[in-house]
């Protein structure tokens, strides 16, 4: 049987220590290296192609979600494992971001020695507080795009908004009045609960509601 190949990321050298110490106990896992950062953890897992990275969430520079962002992008087959000391709001972006699993750092070494060994079987696994709080963001996130309910010509509007055409040219464009611009925009903002064009671009941009063609 090939050893599972790991690799630890984690900003903290005496957390790094002590992982390495408890997952050398079983003599399945290897152990490539240590980083402390998340950029260090992308070079290594570029160069390596881990079987599994010990990510931490909480990282200065590069962090967890953005490392883990692309680490799955480039090493589809590495299983990253989530570890963190609280139940974070991140729980639901590490999730997007394609972990396999997602554990507090406060787990049993046999629970985080077996969780690493599911993964590699294909398991998801994540915390019992963690997965109630993913559940709780989540079902927030689709009340929040529930919410908004962009009509087609609101999201028309919203699209010539982004493109920098004023409310005459929307108008022209379309074929309905200044005073239906009007109309949509004022609804657009209740929607997006923002106050001017500025924040309504901005917000359509960041959230893929529209593009920026």
């Amino acid at each position: 049987m090939e050893k599972i190949r790991v690799l630890i990321a984690d900003d903290h050298a005496l957390v790094r220590e002590g992982l390495r110490k408890l997952l050398e106990l079983d003599e399945n896992i290897q152990i490539i290296t240590e980083v402390g950062d998340g950029q260090g953890a992308i070079n290594i897992a570029r160069r390596e192609k881990p079987d599994v990275v010990l990510m931490d969430v909480n990282m200065p520079g590069t962090d967890g979600i953005v490392a883990t962002r692309v680490i799955k992008k480039e090493c589809p087959h590495t299983h990253v494992v989530a570890l963190t000391i609280y139940e974070d709001e991140e729980v639901v972006e590490m999730v997007r971001a394609g972990v396999s699993a997602y554990v507090l750092k406060d787990v049993a070494g046999s629970d985080l020695i077996d969780t690493i060994h599911r993964v590699m079987q294909g398991e998801v696994v994540i915390h019992p507080r963690v997965a109630n709080r993913l559940v709780r963001e989540l079902a927030r996130n689709d009340k929040k795009k529930e919410d908004l309910r962009l009509t087609r010509r609101e999201k028309d509007v919203l699209q010539l908004l982004v493109r920098g055409n004023t409310n005459k040219e929307m108008a022209d464009i379309m074929f309905i009045s200044e005073k239906t611009v009007k109309n949509h925009l004022t609804s657009i903002f209740k929607k997006l609960s923002v106050k001017d064009r500025t924040q309504a671009a901005v917000y359509a941009l960041k959230n893929q509601i529209v593009s920026d063609d």
